[in-house]
């Protein structure tokens, strides 16, 4: 901690503010689920911010700003710390942001737009959305616990891209406000293809403050499980239920054994040593859906109404990264890596990878609509580590084969997928924090004074 800096923000912010000192509220705030990876895991461990701040205005993130740009002091901006990459975790001291306290839901527009600050709990927003007649398009897995503002800032899709792509797509984003970094700070407001310049950069480039997010309209859904006795019988099943626009789904996930075994809480719709799929249909196509998981070869093992955020059991919790922590409390040995598999010729990439890796590579496929609108299966696969070396051999051959992958054993963003090859982020950067204050080190291809041509 720093006691001077505490108490410089203190006059800078007034009676009452919130400035934290407190070893143990620095070290949570400092840190997110960065220890999924045993690459970053010692890398992380030890960094931590020199004092929290929790603003409640974007006065008061204007006034922090100006302080730290005239101290020279780095800021971090964290929203939940539930992301998996250390995206919030300060390489270098400094102040933690923590929007937490600005969670004001302001509107939901008459055409289903959701008018809010950063620290709005995204399942806080689901259940309001729901009783006006809308639903998020999309939320990650961490959904009663993960943030607007952090979603934007590090995250890029989950349930419902299904239907409804990533959060860079088909304008899911429709605006937001930030903070910057220059001299003096100001508000300064993206819509349309500008929020791509600040979308998934880690808070590098800038601070949220507001956000127009896009809903969809709501749907009655049912949840369901159904085995199949192959991995290729459930995965071709899955895709084609993903794939297929006369379907009305949600949520589109596929598992091979061992994975289902992971899944305690929910050991009664698994079957020993049989494929898993998960899924949302919309609740009018339940009874069809289990007529076609019969004529796949299928048994339908679960099959219940999704409620809200709190429904019990709430399936999602075991789809996308929430697959990875699973694992890892069944075999502290696994970790996973974040793939883009072929539309085409994804089975022959799954072949190659058996055929090279054996049962190091289990299959998790999540099946997600691309910006071209085609349905394709992206994956966050199982992966039991050994050395570093070996997981770095695993990256490079997927890339060699054809499979995308966004690495997170990486803590910086170029090579952390989302990182855009027209520079927008870096150029953002460049222009609202020239001095490179904002979650510095987490931009690799940043140079002080730097210009791309």
């Amino acid at each position: 901690m720093d006691q001077h800096l505490a108490a410089e923000l203190c006059g800078v912010l007034g009676e009452g503010s919130r400035v934290l000192t407190e070893p143990a509220v620095l070290d949570r705030l400092s840190h997110d689920f960065y220890w999924y990876s045993p690459v970053l895991r010692p890398l992380l461990v030890n960094k931590n911010g020199d004092v929290a701040v929790q603003p409640v205005s974007t006065d008061e993130i204007l006034a922090v700003l100006h302080y730290a740009g005239e101290h020279h002091v780095p800021v971090t901006v964290r929203g939940a710390g539930t992301g998996n990459y250390g995206q919030c975790v300060p390489l270098h001291g400094g102040i933690v942001l923590d929007l937490s306290l600005m969670d004001k839901l302001e509107e939901i527009t008459p055409d289903g737009v959701a008018v809010c600050q950063p620290g709005l709990r995204l399942g806080a927003l689901e259940t309001e959305a729901r009783k006006r007649g809308w639903e998020l398009r999309m939320y990650p897995s961490t959904l009663v616990k993960a943030s607007v503002g952090g979603f934007l800032g590090g995250g890029s899709g989950g349930i419902g891209s299904v239907a409804h792509g990533a959060l860079r797509d088909f304008d899911n984003v429709r605006a937001f406000e930030l903070v910057t970094m220059e001299d003096p700070p100001r508000v300064v407001r993206h819509e349309g293809s500008s929020v791509h310049e600040i979308l998934h950069a880690w808070g590098t480039n800038g601070v949220l403050t507001r956000i127009w997010f896009a809903l969809a309209p709501a749907v009655e859904w049912t949840q369901a499980t159904a085995v199949f006795d192959t991995y290729p019988q459930a995965f071709r099943f899955t895709q084609s239920i993903a794939a297929d626009p006369a379907w009305t789904k949600r949520l589109a996930t596929v598992f091979e054994w061992p994975i289902p075994s992971f899944f305690t809480p929910i050991r009664e719709t698994t079957r020993e040593g049989k494929a898993l799929a998960l899924l949302m249909i919309a609740s009018a196509q339940a009874e069809d859906f289990g007529a076609a998981v019969k004529a796949a070869g299928g048994e339908v093992t679960f099959s219940g109404p999704y409620e809200g955020p709190r429904t019990r059991p709430l399936l999602s919790d075991y789809t996308w990264n929430h697959t990875t922590l699973w694992a890892m409390k069944a075999d502290p040995a696994y970790t996973y890596l974040q793939c883009g598999f072929s539309a085409t010729e994804c089975e022959e990439q799954f072949r190659l990878l058996r055929e090279r890796y054996g049962q190091e590579v289990l299959f998790h496929i999540e099946f997600m609509k691309n910006g071209d609108g085609q349905v394709i299966p992206g994956a966050i696969p199982v992966v039991r580590f050994s050395t570093e070396e070996r997981l770095n051999d695993m990256i490079a051959y997927c890339r060699a084969i054809g499979v995308s992958v966004a690495n997170p054993h990486v803590n910086y963003l170029e090579d952390g997928g989302r990182f855009r090859p027209d520079h927008v982020q870096l150029l953002a950067k460049q222009r609202y924090d020239p001095r490179g204050l904002l979650n510095p080190g987490k931009m690799i291809s940043f140079r002080k004074q730097a210009v791309i041509r």
